[in-house]
């Protein structure tokens, strides 16, 4: 019998928009509207000269506030290659928080241009919002007490309480296959770790690499067992804007290709992740 406790108000996690001090040491290609089709997002995009990116600020490693105030890690890294390839400035994003059950609705009311913020692609998100990429493949993990031998699969969840996220598929697998836990859902996964600590959950679950950059703060847990789905991460926008995800995925690629993107995960995630393989771009088409 799966016991769902809601932990946290999700109306608490409203949108915490901010505008990033860039170093000035960011690439921006040099691009405008004209370069564009006409009308297109992105030639939209370039005559703002802005844009709004959604991503995570609870996240080590992919998408963390710093104590400068401005978000760092992988994803952030991804968005500021986006915006430099449509000729804007670091110092012209602005960074919108999106925690896991905001993102859908953050792309649809258009409080955010994109979405970078270990966002898995999946079939009931493509019914709502549009994916390119994926820019990494991930996959869901358990977070235990560093001392805890009793958890090393997702077999062993029976009668644990487990702490995940509203809204993420990690609950969703979850609840849909391991139904004898206790699943408990929080606004944010930071929001897991204290009760962890002090014995209120058993086990937090969540994509291996956000799991790893907790690890990698706190000694006091410690990834249990292998990676046990597989979760690409995709950058999200708006369902019917197929060129612009087209264009995204042309930078992805590209990226790929001069090495801009490799560089991108040394610099963060790299500093304590082994280096992944590299993905392929998957150019679905929207039905």
């Amino acid at each position: 019998m799966l016991k769902k406790t809601r932990m946290a108000a999700l109306g608490a996690a409203a949108a915490i928009a901010l505008a990033a001090c860039s170093s000035g040491d960011g690439e921006t290609a040099d691009v405008d509207a004209g370069d564009f089709p006409e009308g297109s997002t992105m030639a939209t995009l370039a005559e703002a000269g802005s844009i709004t990116i959604g991503t995570k600020f609870d996240q080590p490693l992919f998408g963390l506030l710093a104590p400068s105030g401005d978000p760092e890690g992988f994803d952030v890294e991804i968005g500021k290659i986006i915006a430099g390839e449509l000729g804007i400035s670091e110092d012209n994003i602005e960074w919108v928080e999106t925690v896991s059950a905001n993102r859908e609705p953050f792309i649809q009311d258009g409080s955010v241009d994109i979405v970078v913020a270990t966002y898995t692609i999946n079939d009931d998100r493509k019914e709502l919002i549009s994916f390119a990429g994926p820019y990494y493949n991930a996959g869901q993990a358990l977070m235990v007490l560093a001392d805890n031998e009793d958890i090393t699969s997702p077999d062993d969840l029976a009668g644990k309480n487990v702490c995940s996220v509203e809204g993420s598929t990690p609950a969703q697998n979850i609840a849909d296959n391991y139904p004898d836990a206790e699943l408990s859902l929080f606004a944010a996964y930071t929001d897991c770790l204290e009760p962890l600590r002090n014995g209120q959950v058993d086990v937090v679950t969540t994509d291996n690499v956000i799991l790893a950059g907790y690890v990698a703060e706190d000694d006091a847990f410690k990834v249990a067992g292998e990676p046990f789905t597989e979760e690409p991460y995709g950058i999200g926008l708006t369902r019917e804007d197929t060129e612009f995800r087209n264009w995204i995925n042309d930078v992805l690629e590209e990226i790929f290709e001069d090495g801009r993107w490799l560089e991108a995960w040394n610099e963060t995630a790299g500093t304590v992740l082994p280096e992944p393989e590299q993905p392929t771009v998957d150019r679905y088409e929207v039905s």
